[in-house]
């Protein structure tokens, strides 16, 4: 009943939203699982309320099967990053900011300048290197990957008796909740040797053909990433490396594209962006990783599993001012299972 009585109150606000602001008096409603919509005469208009910000991608692919000609897409929040992405797809929806009961164009938000890598931090890179993780650096942030999970970060401290000498730790765990308990357990010795043994672990469940485990369900678009990174060849690029996304991931758990920038045999950029599983906001987000590290007229590569290149994604993809591809990447040559786990 809850559930229900939300939906009723979304769609009786973005009733009211286009009453006041649009002359579509027979504006009919549709269902939408994030908010509410209203479709009229080729006008479609979104409400986007749960999670806006990554909802653009949805808000077109509805927009797609209702046979809307102008899409209207309605929030309280994230509007500029909204707008930004927009502005990538021909036509452009339009998006607009809500404001009590009224309703005002949003503006595309800049993207903000990202931080740099402290240099405290940035000393920490041979200790990750030495452990066998791969350093990855994102806004302002460098971390320890194995096969694209994250297994430690550098973390600055102003305190030198939490710090060291050099002013940054390295926390060694998988997410934050597991950074906490290993600094419980081991305090704030030496973390080489600790290090080294979870990056044995991890590799073991995460390499190929492993059976399946919490350690390889996470981060399977990183886990790609990865692979295209030794490999290029398997999306047609001579050369890729790891660049950071467009806007900073706030949780290992979440399943966030990444972005990779490369180059083709002429030399000219390529940006590559990994992702698993069917995400409706991949494309508004790669356009976005696009336009910042190449410019709005690069090449653009959305690297999938085999399996995962769903028509909506191609659709959204073709969509595009400046179309991307979509390339399905087999999956990798299963390997056998070791006899016994490593380190025992």
């Amino acid at each position: 009943m809850a559930d229900e009585r939300r939906a009723q109150l979304r769609a009786l606000k973005l009733q009211t939203l286009v009453r006041d602001r649009f002359d579509a008096p027979d504006a009919a409603p549709r269902p939408y699982p994030t908010g509410a919509a209203l479709v009229s005469d080729g006008d479609g208009w979104v409400l986007l309320e749960d999670e806006p910000a990554t909802g653009l991608g949805g808000a077109l692919a509805w927009a797609a099967r209702q046979g809307v000609d102008r899409l209207h897409v309605l929030t309280e929040s994230d509007a500029g990053l909204l707008a930004r992405r927009a502005a990538a797809f021909a036509p452009p929806p339009y998006v607009w900011q809500i404001d009590g009961r009224t309703l005002d164009r949003a503006d595309p938000e800049p993207r903000p300048t990202p931080p740099g890598l402290p240099a405290a931090a940035a000393a920490l890179r041979p200790v990750i290197v030495a452990a066998g993780a791969e350093p990855v650096e994102e806004h302002g942030v460098l971390a320890g990957e194995v096969l694209g999970l994250e297994v430690c970060r550098a973390v600055v401290d102003d305190d030198p008796l939490a710090s060291g000498e050099s002013g940054a730790r390295l926390d060694v765990g998988i997410g934050e909740h597991d950074r906490e308990a290993f600094r419980l357990v081991h305090g704030d010795g030496p973390v080489d040797a600790a290090l080294a043994q979870v990056v044995t672990e991890v590799g073991a469940h995460r390499r190929p053909g492993a059976p399946p485990h919490a350690l390889n369900r996470l981060a399977r678009e990183r886990a790609l990433r990865h692979r295209l990174v030794d490999d290029p060849s398997l999306v047609g690029l001579t050369s890729l490396v790891p660049a950071p996304p467009p806007v900073p991931r706030t949780s290992l758990s979440d399943a966030v594209p990444c972005v990779a920038l490369g180059t083709d045999r002429s030399g000219a950029p390529i940006v590559v962006v990994c992702s698993a599983g069917i995400d409706l906001d991949l494309v508004p987000f790669a356009a976005d990783a696009r336009d910042e590290l190449a410019g709005p007229d690069a090449r653009l590569v959305l690297a999938v599993p085999e399996g995962d290149d769903h028509p909506v994604t191609r659709e959204l993809a073709a969509r595009l001012a400046v179309p991307a591809e979509v390339v399905p990447v087999p999956a990798p040559v299963p390997q056998p299972a070791p006899l016994s786990r490593p380190g025992t």
